[in-house]
């Protein structure tokens, strides 16, 4: 009985280390990108060792794979008016607190393809599942100026940090939050009538 406690206690200390070390590697890649992020730094803060981060990760290539992992979002589904109240709530998730694995990939996705693959793959998998749920013939395109809108206000936000773009997440969602609506419900037609499908 003892000798299983003491491994159980073993494997829970190493998930705890993995963890720690996961933690500090997307806050490091976050910050400084993939090219000046060391291994010895990502074991300093950490409060590890590189030799342990080199054992339980394999390479600094497979540590960034698992620490950029981007979580997908939830589905997103209903009536135009839900789609777009789900959508200005997740976004403002992610302007409130800087989402750590999509910062590290982020940032990182202009100098290594890894990157950029791991951001296009969960960009396009949400565009296709919102898509199937918006009204219009142009859906798939509308989706994707969806997620390039949360991409761009995410990267200025937390990344570039813009002028002006510390306010609170309200604010900012009081000017996007109407242009997500409009995408979501298609009506540009409304709005713009040169837009609407000609009649016959």
């Amino acid at each position: 009985m003892r000798r299983l406690n003491l491994v159980t206690t073993r494997a829970e200390q190493r998930r705890q280390t993995e963890a720690r070390i996961l933690t500090a590697a997307r806050e490091l890649f976050g910050e400084h990108g993939f090219d000046r992020t060391t291994v010895r730094m990502v074991a300093t803060r950490a409060g590890s060792d590189p030799g342990l981060v080199m054992r339980y990760f394999g390479s600094k290539e497979k540590l960034f794979a698992q620490a950029a992992s981007i979580p997908p979002d939830g589905a997103i589904e209903g009536s135009p008016a839900e789609i777009a109240e789900q959508l200005i709530a997740a976004l403002t998730g992610k302007l409130a607190e800087e989402p750590a694995a999509a910062l590290a990939a982020l940032r990182a996705m202009f100098s290594h393809p890894e990157a950029a693959a791991e951001v296009r793959t969960a960009m396009t998998a949400q565009q296709r599942q919102i898509a199937e749920q918006l009204p219009g013939d142009d859906a798939l395109i509308r989706s994707g100026v969806l997620g390039a809108l949360t991409l761009g206000l995410v990267i200025s936000r937390h990344l570039v940090r813009l002028d002006g773009f510390d306010v609170p997440p309200d604010q900012l969602m009081a000017i996007a939050g109407p242009l997500i609506e409009e995408l979501v419900k298609d009506e540009r037609a409304a709005r713009h009538p040169s837009l609407a499908a000609p009649t016959r």
